[in-house]
């Protein structure tokens, strides 16, 4: 499989708002250490369907939210949000903001060395850049089973993990080479309960490259998921964790 024809992350709002609420319900930490103030300027970077952006503007900023999904970009900007389709890898802004943030994104941007060069760019100087993102660790026990499963169905094992998932000592890092000062850098464990779609919804929503290379044996991974990881991952009610580790951060442009 060449990079050319691999198949590639698709959203659908509507499903993400079904299986995956708890990405922005779940958001108070970070928009806490974002601490938005009325007339600052700032980058909603991977937006999603705007749902924080809009919490980020109702604090009195102006915002505006950029996403790789033209269905997010639309959903965003029914709710009113400045909404743009774009790509974080390889944004175009010079000075603009007083501070960009991100939320459960940064980890889909494989090329984490351009999204910091970007964002610094992006940055007033002084400008902070707050995030949270899959952090090392973050859903071990489903890579590792859908990487495991990927050889039944005859799918290449490297779609069960196309995250950028990094630890607080290489983010740290790697943000100092941007041009960054890391006021804090942190991991923290979140296992995070979902929704009555459970693990197949989960699957579903952010895997579906994985789904796709299945093709017609689609059902048939699902099925073998949940067997292999209800021992682990779903209580004797029938509830699914997933174990989220998250990487929390907030540095300043130098």
């Amino acid at each position: 499989m060449t990079m050319e024809n691999a198949p590639v992350q698709t959203w659908s709002a509507a499903t993400y708002d079904a299986n995956a609420r708890f990405v922005s319900d779940l958001a108070e930490g970070i928009f806490e250490w974002l601490a938005p103030r009325p007339g600052e300027r700032i980058l909603d970077l991977g937006c999603g369907d705007g749902v924080l952006t809009q919490r980020i503007a109702a604090a009195g900023s102006e915002v505006t939210g950029l996403d790789s999904s033209i269905d997010f970009v639309r959903a965003a900007t029914s709710r009113g949000i400045d909404a743009r389709l774009g790509d974080g890898m390889a944004l175009d802004f010079d000075g603009e903001f007083d501070a960009v943030f991100s939320n459960a994104a940064l980890h889909w941007m494989r090329d984490a060395e351009a999204v910091a060069t970007g964002v610094r760019r992006a940055l007033k100087r002084g400008g902070r850049f707050v995030g949270e993102f899959g952090g090392h660790g973050n859903v071990a026990a489903l890579r590792t089973a859908l990487a495991a499963l990927a050889p039944r169905f005859g799918v290449s094992p490297s779609l069960a993990d196309p995250w950028y998932f990094p630890t607080p000592e290489g983010y740290r890092t790697l943000l100092e080479g941007a041009g960054f000062e890391v006021a804090r850098c942190v991991l923290v464990p979140r296992p995070t309960l979902l929704p009555e779609t459970g693990l197949k919804g989960w699957i579903e929503t952010f895997m579906t490259p994985y789904l796709a290379e299945a093709g017609s044996a689609r059902s048939s991974v699902l099925e073998a998921a949940e067997t292999l990881l209800a021992p682990i991952l779903r209580d004797d009610k029938g509830v699914w964790t997933a174990d989220y580790i998250r990487l929390r951060f907030e540095a300043y442009a130098i």
